[in-house]
């Protein structure tokens, strides 16, 4: 385990035993904006974390949350039960460079996963993973701290094999250091470029150096909070001084666009995606590289900007895209790289949707190294938020078969290179951790034939690396669709299979609704912490997501961003009976009682982060007496600022601009910050942020925290938690993770009425 059970935060609870929570000084500061008179009585809590002020009000009130977490009988089982669910090893989907595969691997007790590389098999084309003593560390984040707070954050190796770009960030911040290791020795070598930011790596074909994007440096106490605007395309040639590196590409014309670079297999073509902020449209700019590794003048290829457009690879003189453009549902086209205009369609628009998000999630190319190999297409698409696997031939589309996967879960990774003939992918359900597992797909052994001989076969996914940890059978997984405004929504139910609606279930709901990101099954020990203590866990699928392709976002953003808090209000109605909303049964799982009462208000709490974090504190103003608990986790909160710091103004494509009248009247009416009545009973609420978060910054915990401690109108406790050197949660440490969820959880379970019993817990 990775730390002792009963050891709880590593903080001085005692260390300031003042006013709990401790009073907040208030400035009567009143802007007019638009017309609106806005108040931020709060915004001296925006100083830089060095301000002595703002450093003793976050120590206190750090401690009084300490205090009061630590005192809740449930929080110790809660997190020995933690240890036990975290403690399992773990893998990440392996992937092949040259003659060497590599793979992320943590052996359970580990704050940070740890590189592993081994030498391919002898059949390597087959992608038969070598024997597990054949593997050996290449990078151990764990060495570099001693507070484990350092993490592999970016990786890229030459198409060789030889060489690897690897990024470094320390205590959760975004900000990326790039080093160079020689892979054969790993020798890391003198290379270090800074001031990276939301990027990856390419390397040039012959090895000698690698694209990345940064930032000019920020200023002095702003590293944590200046706006990140004008990316740049940089070339850093290996062995020589980073401040010389080359501006391949920046555009201070369109100083919100971000650039992500890709050099095609067969290094004729550097392939930039453009984007702007968060919108759910991109770019693709080109130039050629010449023989002596030389980028070419780039040029636009798809620029219009009115749809996504993901590059999966070259075939020839095609460039192969994943896009909604005049499919909402996704399809895959291939663009001639000389003349956008000559595209033909591969794969067409399906009636259900292509999985939106990170791209290698959604959709591979396999195969193809040579223009007379074989090659596929692998795509991944969505049933009621629950993964699909179809294989296509890659240059008529073709479908080849579906790909039976074991259960309702998701695909969280999927890798699969130019010379492989097989795809391995990552699958995880709500029950159990991930698998690995690998489909051949030249393989005539691996698929079963169609009953009928009609239809496409359905290949077979070899498990090669099973759950590390058995799958929890005493739990039980159903889904419903909540029916209100016209639109049906997802609800998974998670609860063990004892546990059965008596309108008193301690009920968690948990949502995010954002950025055309789909929820889908996911394994979580603190969901599974909360359920096997006798919890009902309720995950729902909000309109502003991706589960269901283009309209499905549409109608949670900008103007129709109060969707998604409609959404989530009516899925808590149903849950606790507070007020009729229509229900129907789910075909993916066994028959769900749709007529009956789950939980009540006092023993239903509320949960999310980042813009989930947005949904809890929404719902928490709009509807106060429909929840027991609410935890509003690094949640963007002031939706009046969030556009002037780090990367928040590029959030407007799903919240709208503060800086546009039409959009602050949206934003002024369920900002969580603005939206508190001084008075009003609110309820137990924990929010919580990292001190070094430079997604969503600190400031809208510290400000919303305030705020709603000066409004509280009742007796509950309103509580800040801050994690010390700890960003918006990406490498966060192992032990960090288990205090942050103990504390979470036994929160919800003091409010919502959760007897914890230590021995019913497995």
């Amino acid at each position: 385990m990775t730390a002792a059970p009963d050891q709880g935060p590593t903080r001085d609870v005692g260390a300031t035993a003042g006013p709990c929570p401790p009073a907040t000084r208030r400035e009567e500061l009143v802007e007019e904006l638009h017309g609106h008179r806005v108040a931020d009585p709060y915004r001296w809590l925006e100083a830089p974390a060095s301000d002595p002020e703002l450093a003793a009000w976050v120590a206190a009130q750090a401690a009084c949350s300490a205090r009061h977490l630590a005192a809740i009988p449930a929080r110790g089982p809660l997190r020995e039960h933690l240890g036990r669910l975290w403690d399992h090893p773990r893998r990440s989907t392996p992937w092949r460079r040259g003659d060497r595969w590599f793979q992320l691997a943590n052996d359970g007790t580990q704050d940070q996963d740890v590189l592993w590389t081994a030498p391919a098999v002898a059949d390597a084309a087959r992608a038969q993973l070598p024997a597990t003593d054949a593997w050996t560390v290449l990078l151990d984040p764990n060495t570099w701290t001693a507070d484990g707070t350092a993490s592999l954050t970016g990786f890229s190796v030459t198409d060789d094999g030889t060489r690897a770009a690897f990024a470094r960030s320390d205590a959760g911040s975004d900000w990326m250091v790039w080093r160079v290791v020689d892979v054969a020795t790993g020798t890391v070598l003198d290379d270090e470029v800074r001031w990276s930011k939301f990027s990856t790596a390419a390397w040039l074909p012959d090895g000698s150096g690698f694209l990345y994007c940064a930032y000019e440096p920020p200023e002095a106490d702003q590293e944590f909070a200046a706006a990140n605007r004008d990316q740049q395309l940089r070339l850093h040639v290996v062995g020589t001084d980073p401040t010389t590196d080359t501006l391949v590409y920046a555009r201070p014309d369109q100083p919100e666009w971000g650039f992500q670079p890709h050099v095609s297999h067969d290094g004729r073509w550097l392939v930039i995606v453009v984007s702007h902020g968060t919108r759910p449209t991109t770019r693709v700019h080109l130039a050629p590289i010449g023989e002596d590794g030389t980028v070419g003048e780039i040029v636009p290829l798809l620029d219009e900007g009115d749809a996504r457009y993901e590059p999966l690879g070259v075939r020839g003189d095609d460039l192969v895209v994943l896009t909604d453009h005049e499919a909402p549902f996704g399809r895959i086209v291939a663009v001639d790289l000389h003349d956008a205009e000559r595209r033909r369609e591969i794969v067409p628009e399906g009636d259900e949707p292509i999985k939106a998000g990170h791209v290698a999630d959604a959709a591979t190319l396999v195969g193809g190294f040579g223009d007379d190999d074989p090659a596929w297409l692998v795509v991944a698409r969505l049933h009621h938020a629950t993964a699909r696997l179809a294989v296509h031939d890659a240059d008529d589309g073709h479908h080849l078969g579906d790909v039976g996967l074991p259960g309702l879960g998701s695909i969280t990774g999927m890798t699969g290179g130019r010379r492989d003939t097989a795809v391995h992918l990552t699958f995880e359900t709500f029950t159990g951790p991930s698998a690995v597992l690998r489909v051949d797909l030249d393989a005539p052994g691996d698929v079963t034939d169609a009953a009928d001989g009609a239809g496409p076969a359905t290949r077979t996914a070899i498990e090669v690396t099973p759950p590390s940890a058995p799958l929890a059978d005493h739990l039980a997984v159903e889904q419903v669709h909540v029916h209100h405004d016209g639109v049906a929504v997802p609800l998974f139910l998670i609860h063990r299979r004892d546990v059965v609606p008596t309108g008193e279930v301690p009920t968690v709901l948990w949502g995010y609704g954002g950025f055309d990101i789909a929820v889908t099954p996911m394994y979580r020990p603190g969901w599974r912490a909360w359920v096997d203590a006798g919890g009902l866990l309720a995950v729902a699928c909000l309109r502003g997501g991706g589960e269901y392709g283009r309209a499905w976002h549409d109608d949670g953003r900008l103007a129709t961003k109060e969707h998604v808090f409609d959404d989530a209000l009516a899925c808590a109605a149903w849950l606790t009976g507070r007020r009729r909303v229509e229900v129907t049964a789910s075909a993916l799982t066994d028959g769900t009682a749709t007529d009956t009462v789950w939980s009540a208000p006092h023993h239903l709490g509320v949960e999310g982060r980042s813009n989930g974090g947005l949904l809890a504190g929404a719902c928490l103003v709009r509807e106060p007496d429909a929840f027991g608990s609410v935890v509003p986790e690094v949640g963007v909160l002031d939706m009046v600022r969030f556009h002037r710091w780090t990367i928040g103004w590029a959030w407007t494509s799903d919240f709208g601009s503060p800086d546009e009248p039409d959009d602050l009247a949206v934003l002024l009416r369920y900002s969580p910050y603005h939206n508190i009545e001084v008075g009003r009973a609110y309820p137990p609420t924990l929010i919580t942020t990292g001190d070094t978060d430079d997604r969503v910054v600190p400031a809208h915990s510290y400000k919303f925290a305030a705020a709603l401690q000066h409004g509280q109108g009742g007796d509950a406790p309103v509580l800040l938690r801050v994690d010390i050197a700890a960003g918006h949660g990406m490498g966060k440490p192992v032990s960090k993770l288990l205090d942050e969820r103990a504390d979470v959880l036994a929160f919800h379970a003091a409010h919502l009425g959760l007897e914890v019993d230590a021995s019913t817990l497995r």
